[in-house]
């Protein structure tokens, strides 16, 4: 099971179901949202350090940890050293890198700053750009994503 936590409008909803291969419009994730091998989590929760202890309980049941940041998106949201709190393994994912004016180092640079260590993807859930790349990483890593 994969798990992905970001800001607000990182695109995790969009991302899910672009891996998830399934099609619907993507809506404002209110709460924690279990679907078919997928959490996905509201942006507030990675905001607003109160809920950091609901996202710590629900890694538990997540194999790998997508930490999402839009590559359009230059503002700092997470804390440095964000993703240590998690057991889990995490990985970066760069959205909507099909947006015009997009900056994918910054975008990098945040999150590594936040923690991540391992590989970063850059994605586009719109065009598919880099999708193979992150659902083959994720299956090599056993995880279930649908």
């Amino acid at each position: 099971m994969i798990m992905l936590i970001g800001p607000v409008g990182a695109g995790k909803t969009s991302l899910l179901n672009a891996l998830q291969q399934t099609s619907g419009k993507a809506e404002k994730t209110q709460s924690i949202r279990f679907c078919d091998g997928g959490i996905d989590t509201p942006g507030e929760y990675a905001q607003i350090p109160r809920f950091y202890s609901a996202l710590m309980v629900t890694a538990a049941q997540a194999e790998l940890i997508l930490l999402v940041q839009a590559a359009n998106d230059y503002r700092v949201l997470l804390p440095p050293g964000f993703v240590s709190m998690f057991s889990r393994p995490v990985i970066g994912v760069i959205t909507k890198v099909d947006l015009p004016e997009t900056n994918q180092d910054k975008a990098r640079l945040h999150l590594q700053e936040a923690g991540v260590r391992e590989k970063v993807f850059p994605v586009s859930a719109f065009t598919g750009a880099g999708l193979a790349e992150l659902m083959g990483h994720i299956s090599e890593r056993g995880c279930k994503n649908e």
